[in-house]
């Protein structure tokens, strides 16, 4: 008890100096992590903005927002924010707050080309990223989709008869009672299906014909 009582003075001092030497450990590394963020911003910026106008945003703005934290945290001395101006001069604001459900999810499609093509993943799943578009636009995406599977495998979901036309292989999800059923359709399956997507229930011969086109186009 008397020795630690004694030596309890020396034991802060050495505890002090094991926080200083972690601290400037942590500010070496996290000051490494900002320099690499600020260069990689700027690389996420270009690239995202590279893929806007083919998504009918030509007029929309993207930025990396490097906020700095005063004590810095687990994750570096920053918090990483995406940023948006949907419309040409107005300010940028949060990509969620800002942007509405078609220009999110066409958001969304930039920024995975963008990293995508930094480093491929084996595959990419999309749930409805076409949603709230239509015609031109819809059609721009599934371009980019299109393009995009010749490097990944691309997952789809889709309600766009645009989009689907691309696809290599279609497959048809249906409800029946409490179960779902997948089903791989044929050609003349696809040309039908899609021909639903145009028309609705009751399908035309006029929209089998438009269908027909989509494809081959």
């Amino acid at each position: 008890k008397e020795e630690a009582l004694t030596s309890g003075g020396g034991q802060i001092k050495k505890a002090e100096a094991a926080v200083a030497e972690a601290r400037a450990a942590y500010d070496a590394a996290a000051g490494s992590l900002s320099k690499a963020r600020a260069a990689t911003a700027k690389k996420l910026e270009a690239a995202v903005a590279a893929e806007l106008a083919p998504l009918k945003l030509g007029h929309a703005q993207f930025r990396v927002m490097l906020e700095p934290l005063p004590e810095g945290g687990p994750f570096g001395a920053e918090r990483v924010l995406f940023e948006v101006a949907t419309v040409e001069g107005a300010p940028f604001g949060s990509l969620a707050r800002i942007a509405s459900g078609g220009e999110l999810a066409r958001f969304s499609l930039a920024l995975k080309v963008a990293l995508a093509e930094a480093s491929a993943p084996a595959t990419l799943v999309f749930d409805e990223v076409d949603r709230g578009v239509g015609g031109a636009v819809a059609d721009a995406v599934g371009e980019r989709l299109q393009r995009l599977a010749r490097s990944t495998q691309v997952l789809l979901v889709t309600h766009a008869p645009q989009v689907a036309a691309r696809a290599e292989r279609h497959f048809r999800i249906a409800r029946v009672g409490d179960r779902a059923t997948v089903a791989l359709l044929g050609e003349e399956e696809r040309v039908e299906e899609i021909a639903r997507m145009l028309s609705g229930a009751a399908v035309t011969a006029e929209a089998r014909a438009a269908a027909k086109r989509l494809i081959d186009e």
